[in-house]
């Protein structure tokens, strides 16, 4: 079996038993708990579906996500960084990704993980008030949200608004649960999708299940 390109800038893909999507690894002979896997002379590390919801989405079929290398990201909701450092293989040496989290438990585990990779930066601070890291924080490419808030369109909208630059991509993780626990998922889904469509274009949609149960993620575009 061969790595092969994906259709989308930085990924790649490998067919066997079952499909495949891969990373190079910007930092070789380092793992995150991850399947590594050579090929060619170069490392490639697996993303787990079931433990990332942008692998969940791309085994889902999405059709496109907007990042490339060279990209300045902004990730809300970075955790102990599993699916940030994808992100940063993806963006590359050229590129670099702002991750902020409001945990303190986690941000010390992901400060670890940016002491190995030169385009990650840990960012302590609750994505709800931007606007308190604004001065640490670039105009970004791209903005990946994944956080369990109520509030999690308004929490996203804001970020697009403040950092996001015209023409740029962003992808909203939507925890249906975390936002009613009364109402049926698919409901909450359409329910956000709508509201983001007042305020940005949304170019995709896929629901995560069986991956991530309960959960949907979105693909907007900024107008120009």
């Amino acid at each position: 079996m061969s790595v092969t390109p994906s259709r989308f800038s930085g990924l790649f893909e490998m067919h066997g038993k079952k499909l495949l999507f891969l990373t190079k690894n910007l930092i070789a002979g380092t793992q995150f708990g991850e399947q590594l896997i050579s090929a060619q002379g170069t490392e490639y590390r697996v993303i787990d579906p079931t433990r990332s919801k942008l692998g969940a989405a791309l085994m889902k079929g999405i059709s496109q996500l907007g990042v490339k290398p060279g990209d300045v990201a902004l990730y809300l909701g970075a955790s102990y960084g599993y699916t940030p450092s994808f992100v940063s293989d993806l963006l590359g040496e050229t590129g670099f990704v702002f991750c902020i989290d409001s945990a303190p438990r986690s941000t010390r585990d992901l400060v670890f993980l940016c002491e190995q990779r030169s385009n990650m930066a840990p960012v302590l601070a609750d994505a709800f008030h931007p606007e308190a890291y604004a001065s640490r924080v670039s105009g970004a490419d791209f903005v990946y949200q994944d956080i369990a808030q109520r509030n999690q369109a308004e929490i996203f909208l804001k970020n697009c608004d403040l950092f996001l630059k015209p023409g740029g991509f962003a992808v909203l993780v939507v925890k249906a649960r975390s936002i009613d626990v009364t109402k049926k998922p698919g409901v909450i889904f359409q329910q956000v999708r709508r509201q983001l469509g007042e305020h940005i274009a949304v170019v995709d949609y896929r629901v995560l299940d069986p991956f991530e149960k309960d959960h949907c993620l979105l693909v907007c575009k900024k107008k120009i």
